[in-house]
């Protein structure tokens, strides 16, 4: 990452952080199971501030993050891009045969085939249907859709998101990208292994985790560059946030 990249991304940060230090007010009063359990209410009080913080830290946050890194090696990046187009009959039906076999685990994902299944459709007798990309790129004609999900998405969240993979085929009619991005790996050192995702996705086609996102987004270390932004912005803010939580949990939690 150049130094005008990596200074977007720290404003960035800065801004949501400081701002979630002036702005916060706790919403729960109350979390007797939790207080019970861990009979420290200082702790339980300061637990909601943090929780509110790694919220702040999430989907929206990734995706500006993932917009400003790429600015500076696409030719063109689109954050909550509306993929809006006509998807046939034959078109809607390969689809819902290939999610239904995948559900019944009579197949296994492999884009190269679904592509291919789905390519060979008639374009006529549809429906216009529209589609969100949480990151639309585009570099020398060949296209990227990403969406882009928490550490751990349960079945339904993995299937939903299979089927815009598809659908985003469908509606550009061409060979593209179409994939879901993870900003982070819950498991490392261990590679991505999430029980939900299996036989849903084509794992080496269809799933970014980590350093595969960020890298491909910014080029290679750009995801261990990016680490080091985060630890730079908390060590400089570090006081001001133990301070916060120290005043919140003043506010104790009744046990």
């Amino acid at each position: 990452m150049d130094s005008e990249t990596k200074t977007k991304i720290k404003d960035l940060l800065r801004v949501k952080i400081e701002g979630k230090l002036v702005n916060y007010e706790r919403e729960t009063s109350s979390m007797p199971f939790l207080a019970k359990i861990m009979q420290d209410s200082k702790k339980v009080a300061a637990y909601s501030f943090i929780h509110s913080l790694a919220t702040s830290l999430g989907m929206s946050i990734y995706e500006q993050i993932a917009k400003i890194i790429a600015e500076s090696k696409y030719d063109k990046v689109i954050t909550s891009y509306d993929v809006v187009g006509e998807i046939s009959n034959e078109e809607n039906m390969i689809v819902s045969k290939i999610m239904q076999e995948i559900k019944n685990k009579t197949r296994k994902a492999n884009k190269e085939e679904e592509i291919k299944e789905i390519l060979k459709c008639e374009k006529k007798e549809g429906r216009k249907i529209k589609v969100r990309a949480d990151l639309f790129l585009e570099k020398e004609g060949k296209e990227y859709y990403f969406e882009i999900k928490t550490a751990k998405p349960n079945i339904d969240v993995f299937s939903k998101s299979k089927q815009k993979l598809l659908e985003w085929v469908a509606l550009r009619n061409k060979k593209i990208v179409s994939a879901l991005a993870i900003p982070y790996n819950p498991y490392h050192p261990k590679p991505y292994d999430r029980f939900t995702i299996q036989g849903v996705l084509d794992i080496k086609e269809e799933l970014y985790v980590a350093e595969d996102f960020w890298d491909l987004l910014g080029g290679s270390g750009t995801y261990k560059e990016l680490l080091k932004i985060f630890d730079q912005v908390g060590k400089e803010l570090k006081e001001k946030i133990q301070k916060k939580i120290e005043d919140v949990a003043t506010k104790k939690m009744e046990i």
